[in-house]
């Protein structure tokens, strides 16, 4: 599995798990990674905060942080690059998925080949 956190992203999900709560002992907070249908062009991606790992997450960590990827979701992301990117009109992380055949414009929904689901317009 090939997910690849650049420093300025992994350094902003530790930032933003570290200021949620406090870390139970024994525990390490992380990161889910995956794609569900929705979004304008069938895939969109999520980020959720996690100590849990579902039955079957492929489990591993980058840098200091953990990170759980879905089985389901795996192929979709193999190879992706998450950014965290901080500009004056856009902000937010950012992936650069190889698996895309469309992107929409948002930059949170993706389509892969002729496997995506139909897509709903952006509002």
């Amino acid at each position: 599995m090939s997910v690849v956190l650049t420093e300025v992203a992994e350094l902003r999900l530790r930032a933003f798990i570290q200021g949620m709560s406090k870390a139970e002992e024994n525990v390490q907070p992380g990161v889910r990674v995956s794609v569900s249908d929705g979004g304008c062009s069938g895939y969109q991606y999520a980020l959720d905060v996690t100590s849990t790992p579902q039955a079957d997450d492929l489990v591993y960590d980058q840098g200091r942080l953990r990170v759980y990827v879905d089985r389901t979701s795996a192929p979709l992301l193999e190879g992706v690059v998450i950014d965290y990117i901080d500009g004056l009109t856009q902000g937010g992380f950012k992936f650069s998925n190889p698996n895309a055949s469309e992107s929409c414009g948002c930059g949170q929904s993706f389509k892969a080949g002729d496997c995506a689901p139909e897509g709903v317009p952006c509002s």
